[in-house]
This record gives structure tokens, C-alpha cells and sequence, in this order.
């Protein structure tokens, strides 16, 4: 039987994996519980994809050209809304999504940070389709992400700063193609960000040199703890939609590992999800989300604790210590 090509997520680790553990090949590839062989094969794949690159037979970490690595800001006195995992499939506006629009008019940020995963790419994921489900297009989903960044780009003040972190379900787009046709790189259209030319794409946001926003880094029930554990910085994230602020504070003062949860439909009342894009995904079970986003505000240069904004359900939200209209 023939394998399976490789992906670009894969190669893509392997390469992640590959630098984290200062270059050891034998011990990436025990991280990934594969052999060394299968290892160089994918660190050879994220040669082709412009992931690394190759000279002699040595690789050499290459920021992918599609996305800026990271984005320097400043901000001395004013508020950055994060959010995150939206997961938008055509025609469902979520509550939440609501929420995010309505409180940039009230709150006017000087950052808008679309923390990744826009994009579900469903029909596009490495993953087998599960029995015969109804999965909306790549074109759709595309479409519905254009739509709801318009209500965010008409909300926003005039000299706001947009930003989309990429996220794992972002890259879909962009995988699918690198993988299936690679001699279209460059073309206009095969990168996500041409499609979305008013929005700055980017792996993380810098603020302030102290606070940095980006879709994932570590995973896992603590996450929010082992981030800023090991990133020394305040660091936001979205990817495992759990909805917290977890503090850290060592030698060097305190600092917050922060979640932004989901802009997805996620209600308690079900213990789970509501939203088609996980319902099968996950089997129904129940688990440890939150729908909601952050409001990061600095003062004289420095990030107050980090609030957060909470969908009750479909009519209701929290901030502040108050519930509010949807």
C-alpha cells in the first residue's frame, strides 16, 4: 500500500520539534515517537514547503514567507481586544461574535487581535470525514470569515490596528496547496492574506516587549500556567478555548498566561458544544470550553490584569462583574 503523502502540518512540526530541542534530530524524532529516518523525510518535505531550507545537507530554519513572523507594537494607555478560535462556518454568527463587535464600538482598542483559527477549514483538514456529515466548502467558509471581518472592520476606530495570528485551522488553506501544488507558490490568491489584505498576518504580536499574543504554544489542561512558566513573558493564546487568566509571579514581578477561549457557540447548559463545527468532532462529550474573548488595557505602559469576557448563552454575557444583553 502506498503512504500517504506528507502534510504541511507534519512537516511542519517536525521542524518545530527539530529547533525547540537545539537541533537534535534523534531526540525530535523520539519526542514524535517516530524514527530518525521517518524524521529527516519530514525535515526533507519542510525543505520542499520553504519551511527550512537546505544547504549541503544541512538544514537551516526559514520563516515561512506567507505571514510576517511577529508584528512590534507599542502601547503606552489603551485597550487590545483578543479573540479567538471562531471557527466560522457560513450564516452563524455566534453570540459571541456579537459580543466582540458590540464592545469594540464601546471600548475602542487601539489592537484588534484576531488570535487565529478564523478559518475552520473542515473539508480541508487531515482528518477523515466522519460517515457522511454535510461540511460546508473551503469557498463558503472563506466567504462567512470576509463577512464577519467586515462587521469587526466597520466597528473599529479609524486608526485601529487589525491583526490575524494564524492559527493550526488557518494553515488548512494554505497546507492543501503547498501539498497538492507546490508549483503555485507565489501565485497571487494561494496565501490566505491575499484574500484578507486589510488584516496584518503574523505568528505572534509583541507589546511592549512584554506581552505576547499568539494562536498556541504549549497545550494541555495547564497550558495557560506552562506558557508564561516558559515564555517569561505575559503570553496570550487562544487554541484550547478555555476561557482563563492564570497568574505567574517569580523574581521578576508577576505575569498572566491568558486563554481567550472561543468566538465559536459554546453553552454550558450542554455540557459541550452547540456549534456544528465540533458536535461530531467530538463526539458530544463533554468538555472544558468557554465561549468568550479577552480585553487587555495598559497604563502607562504596562498590562493591567487581564479581563475577560463571558457568553453565559445565547441572550446573556459577563464583564465586570455585570451581565449584559447579548
Amino acid at each position: 500500500m502506498a503512504q500517504k503523502p506528507l502534510t504541511f502540518e507534519q512537516a511542519k512540526e517536525a521542524a518545530d520539534v527539530w529547533v525547540q530541542n537545539n537541533y537534535s534530530r534523534t531526540k525530535a524524532a523520539r519526542i514524535l515517537k517516530i524514527s530518525t529516518s521517518t524524521f529527516v523525510n519530514r525535515l526533507d518535505k519542510a525543505v520542499v514547503l520553504g519551511i527550512l531550507s537546505s544547504t549541503q545537507g544541512n538544514y537551516q530554519p526559514r520563516q515561512i514567507a506567507e505571514h510576517k513572523a511577529r508584528h512590534e507594537l507599542l502601547v503606552q494607555d489603551g485597550i487590545v481586544m483578543v479573540g479567538s478560535d471562531a471557527h466560522y462556518w457560513p450564516n452563524t454568527p455566534s453570540a459571541a461574535h456579537k459580543v466582540f463587535v458590540k464592545m469594540i464600538k464601546e471600548l475602542q482598542p487601539k489592537i484588534v487581535i484576531m488570535n487565529g483559527d478564523l478559518v475552520d477549514g473542515a473539508k480541508v483538514s487531515r482528518h477523515p470525514p466522519i460517515g457522511w456529515e454535510s461540511l460546508p466548502t473551503l469557498a463558503d467558509e472563506l466567504e462567512e470569515v470576509k463577512a464577519r471581518l467586515e462587521d469587526i472592520e466597520l466597528a473599529v476606530p479609524q486608526k485601529c490596528r487589525k491583526i490575524w495570528s494564524v492559527g493550526n485551522h488557518d494553515i488548512r488553506f494554505e497546507s492543501r496547496i503547498a501539498t497538492t501544488a507546490p508549483e503555485l507558490a507565489k501565485i497571487h490568491g494561494v496565501h490566505l492574506k491575499d484574500h484578507f489584505p486589510k488584516w496584518d498576518t503574523c505568528w505572534s504580536t509583541w507589546i511592549n516587549n512584554k506581552v505576547v499574543v499568539k494562536h498556541r504554544y504549549k497545550g494541555g489542561v495547564h497550558a495557560t500556567h506552562n506558557n508564561t512558566a516558559n515564555a517569561g513573558k505575559t503570553i496570550v493564546t487562544g487554541h484550547t478555548h478555555s476561557l482563563k487568566v492564570t497568574p505567574f509571579g517569580d523574581y521578576n514581578g508577576n505575569r498572566w498566561g491568558v486563554d481567550t477561549g472561543s468566538l465559536a457557540p459554546i453553552l454550558p447548559q450542554n455540557f459541550g458544544v452547540t456549534s456544528p463545527q465540533f458536535l461530531n468532532y467530538t463526539e458530544d462529550n463533554p468538555l472544558n470550553w468557554r465561549s468568550g474573548f479577552a480585553v487587555l488595557t495598559f497604563h502607562k505602559g504596562e498590562l493591567l490584569w487581564p479581563e475577560l469576557v463571558y457568553i453565559r448563552n445565547a441572550k446573556e454575557y459577563e464583564f465586570r462583574g455585570k451581565v449584559y444583553r447579548v
